[in-house]
């Protein structure tokens, strides 16, 4: 089995960003200008590297399958960002957030890049001040915070319920200030079809114009992926419809290795599935479980209205089995929690497949004016979808696919296996582990953008001034063209009878049932059965209507395509962690309460994976976890 070399600096952990940052090498600024690097995905991570590289004098090519930067998905990140500035004075610190970090993904992530997370922290806030980004302040002026899931501290900084959104703002403006001085060229509606790879490096992409159809080459001499998560694998989730894994997936097919692929988050504050005709699913912010008690009836399939049922039966279920942290228990325990519930026959709401989420004891509490200036959006937002006004009756909330902890394998640089390959934010798997703790996402996407990339990218580009420069007239680009091509024709020609929605819709359910909340080895093994069939019947029964230029069905087809294979590739990496981590619960290990079973012995280590063909088994290569600055335990939250 080979070794994967993750390039973690030396020193103690506190001084290894540090010890890399002094030796990291540099490109003359007057050299910067003969180097260009793409940058696919223009969201928080994509943005601020776009961005940040363009002001070091270094010339940028932007794309994004979006009509404008600003449609980016990290606007849908609500609730806040996590900084270690202690500004409540609660006993917050670096460490303590690094450990928090670690806890959470269930210590199935590297010391050394959660380290420099929580590191870096701190420089976010003051940088995303600069910018403009209206925080949230107390009467005094300062910074306010609240708190999220899996931790005891108020370290989340945020703008009402629009905190990702008010951030991209603050990178869509330094992006624009870099197109607007020509180092940063912005392809829009441009879509990622091919990876181009030259004596083993990544040099270029093939893009396909979404308005034309037209094919076009790129030539640089870094590329980053900067494309978010793949949990629209599942259809139904809290993504985007746009949303997709198409870049990453088209990059692992070339070379580069996925990592924790099966590490899927399931938000528990999502609004419920109201019917079989639904395309996605409305995330709830998760700052509303600092207030808002969650709960369900005590008796079995209860139809009255939440409001008549007396406080003595109700099951405040987190409350009862998590006292330590309650209501803001992580992500993936109130997740796993809300479906034991709701399998139990105690779900609430008009298809018994909700909980309730109650602000009423925090409005008697705090008065509703205060619970309006935290939270109003995103009360309106649901009385908007549902009709219901949440100041007067509880919310209904069901878990729902959300973040992909898993990804692209990255080493402490962030570049992928294929040298010259970076992949920034939610695309890789770097930081998350099993389990992502919440406002920490919109937080890995800045400081992978605003504070890593542009010390690592330059120390890979330092190597680059002397290799002879690559044009898109080099064969690479040709066959990468013919093999895009290849497939856009193929599913034209195709002449089934199924839409890609049909085909996803499959993939979805699948998952869902087989390697979603809970999994087993008899249910994951049957789902690689059967989506391989799947895969044949896709390839066979497609049916795409139009032609190849402006078509979004032409469009659907090949992410689907991709998320059939990545289905498969999550299934195998489910099926061999025979443990329960973090948001992977393995059903044969558990506790007899129904808590999670790590097995430190045989799978402290990261699952990287191969791809080997369309026909053969995925390799996988195991990056061993090492932890010299906290102990193994019990993720206890109780």
């Amino acid at each position: 089995m080979k070794k994967i070399d993750s390039k973690i600096p030396e020193g103690p952990l506190a001084d290894k960003w540090n010890n890399y940052k002094a030796k990291a090498k540099l490109v003359n600024p007057a050299n910067r200008n003969k180097l260009s690097v793409i940058v696919v995905g223009t969201g928080l991570a994509g943005s601020s590297c776009a961005a940040s590289l363009a002001e070091q004098g270094y010339n940028i090519k932007s794309f994004c399958f979006q009509d404008s930067p600003r449609r980016a998905h990290s606007v849908a990140a609500q609730g806040g960002v996590n900084a270690s500035k202690n500004y409540k004075n609660d006993g917050d610190s670096t460490f303590r957030m690094f450990y928090d970090t670690i806890k959470g993904g269930d210590f199935r992530s590297r010391e050394a890049n959660v380290y420099r997370l929580a590191e870096c922290s701190a420089s976010l806030i003051d940088h995303a001040v600069a910018q403009g980004v209206p925080f949230a302040r107390e009467y005094g002026g300062y910074l306010n915070n609240r708190s999220f899931g899996g931790v005891q501290v108020s370290r989340t900084f945020y703008a009402r319920g629009q905190t990702g959104q008010q951030l991209l703002l603050g990178a869509y403006q330094s992006l624009l200030r870099q197109v607007n001085t020509g180092k940063v060229t912005m392809h829009t509606r441009h879509e990622m079809v091919e990876l181009v790879v030259i004596d083993g490096k990544a040099k270029g992409i093939i893009a396909r114009n979404l308005e034309t159809g037209t094919l076009e080459r790129h030539e640089a001499d870094a590329v980053v992926l900067a494309t978010g998560g793949y949990g629209k694998v599942y259809y139904l989730s809290t993504l985007a419809m746009g949303c997709n894994g198409s870049a990453i997936w088209r990059a692992h097919k070339k070379g580069a290795y996925m990592a924790g692929v099966s590490w899927i988050q399931f938000h528990p504050t999502c609004l419920p599935q109201h019917g079989e005709n639904q395309s996605k699913l409305t995330l709830m912010s998760e700052s509303l479980r600092n207030d808002g008690r969650i709960w369900v009836s005590k008796k079995v399939g209860d139809d009255r209205l939440p409001n008549s049922i007396p406080e003595e039966e109700r099951d405040y279920y987190l409350e009862r089995r998590y006292p330590a942290f309650g209501n803001l228990a992580p992500r993936d325990i109130s997740s796993r929690a809300a479906k034991e519930r709701i399998d139990a026959g105690f779900g609430a709401g008009a298809m018994k497949n909700a909980v309730y989420l109650d602000f009423s004891k925090a409005i008697i509490a705090q008065g509703v004016d205060k619970i309006k200036a935290k939270y109003s959006n995103l009360f309106s937002m649901y009385e908007k979808i549902n009709g219901i006004d949440a100041y007067k009756e509880p919310m209904l909330i069901s878990p729902a696919a959300h973040f992909t902890m898993g990804g692209l394998w990255v080493d402490y640089e962030l570049m992928t296996t294929i040298p010259g390959l970076f992949a920034l934010g939610e695309a890789n798997f770097s930081d998350h582990g099993a389990n992502r703790l919440g406002a920490n996402s919109l937080l890995q996407a800045c400081v992978d953008g605003y504070f890593i990339a542009p010390y690592t990218i330059p120390n890979y580009l330092s190597g680059e001034l002397k290799t002879d420069k690559i044009t898109t007239d080099h064969p690479a680009f040709a066959e990468a063209e013919i093999a895009a091509r290849r497939q856009l024709d193929r599913f034209l020609n195709t002449k089934g009878k199924f839409s890609a929605d049909y085909f996803h819709k499959k993939t979805g359910k699948l998952l869902y049932e087989k390697c979603g909340l809970s999994r087993s080895k008899e249910n994951l093994e049957e789902a690689i059965i059967s989506l391989k069939l799947l895969k044949e019947s896709f390839e066979k029964d497609l049916l795409i209507t139009g032609d190849d230029t402006l078509n979004s069905e032409l469009e659907k087809a090949g992410r689907v395509a991709d998320y059939i294979e990545l289905a498969e590739l999550m299934c195998h990496d489910a099926l061999q962690r025979e443990e329960s981590c973090g948001a992977h619960f393995r059903e044969e290990y558990q506790t007899t309460e129904g808590e999670a079973v790590r097995n430190d012995s045989d799978f402290c280590y990261v699952s990287a994976w191969e791809w080997k063909g369309a026909q053969q088994p995925p390799e996988l290569y195991k990056e061993p976890l090492t932890f010299e600055s906290v102990e193994l335990a019990v993720r206890s939250y109780k």
